[in-house]
């Protein structure tokens, strides 16, 4: 994030807080304190959606460097040092919060879509025909597409198969 203004590297280095805080946090929260963030220090003039795009695909970089080269990565991460796992933290967090702020920004209810999306792949990958498998939805019967679980394909067309899913 050098030479660019941004959220992400605001919870870094721990400043402010003092503790972690064990509460639940909503979705909703994140936005107004994203918000709140922003304006105190002028940055909505650099907020715009692409802007925040950008920054987010940066930080999901800064993630996957993380994951670079260790092969497949156990649940629960065995034989992590505490530092990795924090710095993990934190680049989960950045993307997160990029997210939250580019979905605040689009004027999209971030909680309210990814309850729908989980819906819609509910429908299509019903658990009495993909449990256990990775293939992609396109594989079960046709009952299920007949059904309308195909949903749309991010662009608005709804039927399109966009490909993305995976059981």
């Amino acid at each position: 994030m050098d030479g660019v203004v941004g959220l992400g590297e605001a919870g870094k280095g721990g400043g402010g807080g003092g503790g972690v805080v064990e509460a639940a946090v909503t979705l909703e929260a994140l936005r107004k304190k994203m918000s709140d963030f922003a304006r105190e220090r002028d940055w909505e003039q650099f907020h715009s959606p692409r802007n925040l795009l950008l920054a987010l695909v940066g930080e999901v970089g800064e993630l996957s460097e993380i994951f670079q080269w260790k092969g497949e990565v156990p649940k629960g991460l065995p034989g992590w040092g505490e530092r990795e796992v924090e710095h993990l933290g934190e680049e989960l967090a950045d993307v997160l919060l990029y997210l939250v702020r580019l979905s605040d920004m689009c004027g999209v209810n971030l909680g309210k879509a990814a309850l729908r999306k989980m819906e819609l792949n509910a429908r299509k990958y019903p658990v009495g025909q993909c449990r256990g498998s990775s293939k992609k939805h396109t594989h079960y019967s046709v009952a299920a597409s007949d059904s309308g679980a195909s949903g749309d394909d991010n662009n608005g067309n709804v039927g399109a198969d966009s490909g993305k899913g995976q059981c």
